[in-house]
């Protein structure tokens, strides 16, 4: 019970850190070139993350787990969250949001193929809540016209989806603080030659006191500690369960632009919170398995 509280807390930071990088993000875009944007906000992140992990004394990555590692930071990291900004700017943020909605979904796919998770009907009721109340906020769109950013965003999805399923696993062998870290450094590294080549294009970058303030909270915030607060929730609890907080994203997000930069709030926008903090709160108080550690089969795999 004392895990399945942390992990609970642990998740309403990581999603209202992650609404808030839509809101933050409004002070970079435009003065900084995307691809630079996620470039700096690793390395930020990297570099909090790696004093932090100087001061604990951890397990030492083992070699055979090595590919799992660049696994998160590749292909979670680097491609996944890559694709999600492409398939926005191809499409549009309200489109995305509604596609990215379907993580709780594909996660709990993953999590019930490769980890065995049981789909229970409290998770089934939480997901139909949680989603419609997207849905409604979101409200209906004509994708017609933007098949490939919807295409992009969907292969985001399945992407991030199943890393956070892998994160799941690992994180039962090692401290997901290390594994975060290590993701981090991987997805800067892989970033930084795409980075360079966009400001040889795009070499008007302009910094002021609120692109540096947005920058530190975007890389800080919205990187190290959601994602180190997100891969501790994985460990902590079953990939289906945690994925049940995704629709808190958007909803944050929207709550946030109509407090700071005036944003209207319509009544969909309240009939679908409803409908998420709903569904959030039939996971909490429902009746959910929780595991701190999978079995020794799962673990063994990456043996």
């Amino acid at each position: 019970m004392k895990n399945k509280n942390k992990a609970y807390l642990y998740l309403l930071i990581t999603f209202f850190a992650w609404g808030s990088l839509y809101v933050v993000s409004k002070f970079v875009l435009g003065k900084i070139p995307i691809i630079t944007i996620s470039f700096l906000r690793y390395v930020i992140a990297g570099m909090i993350l790696l004093i932090l992990l100087k001061q604990r004394k951890l397990k030492k990555i083992e070699k055979q787990d090595y590919k799992y590692v660049f696994s998160i930071g590749f292909l979670g990291y680097f491609v996944a969250i890559g694709a999600q900004l492409l398939g926005t700017k191809l499409s549009n943020a309200s489109l995305a949001s509604l596609v990215n909605s379907m993580n709780p979904i594909v996660i709990m796919l993953f999590a019930i193929f490769i980890l065995k998770e049981k789909l229970t009907i409290n998770k089934v009721v939480c997901g139909i809540l949680a989603i419609t109340g997207v849905y409604i906020i979101v409200g209906g769109v004509d994708g017609d016209s933007q098949l490939l950013g919807i295409s992009v965003s969907i292969f985001s999805v399945f992407l991030w989806s199943y890393v956070s399923v892998i994160i799941r696993k690992i994180t039962q062998k090692y401290d997901s603080l290390q594994i975060t870290t290590y993701g981090i450094i991987i997805a800067a590294i892989c970033t930084m030659p795409f980075s360079i080549w966009e400001l040889t294009v795009n070499p008007d970058v302009q910094f002021d006191g609120s692109v540096i303030l947005s920058m530190l909270y975007i890389g800080g915030v919205c990187t190290a500690v959601a994602h180190v607060l997100w891969n501790k929730s994985l460990s902590l609890m079953e990939a289906g369960a945690c994925s049940l907080f995704y629709p808190l994203q958007p909803m944050v997000a929207i709550f946030l632009g109509w407090l700071f930069l005036g944003e209207s709030i319509s009544t969909n926008f309240v009939l679908g919170a409803i409908l998420i903090i709903g569904g959030v709160l039939f996971s909490i108080l429902g009746k959910q398995e929780v595991s701190p550690t999978l079995e020794g089969e799962g673990v063994k795999k990456f043996s």
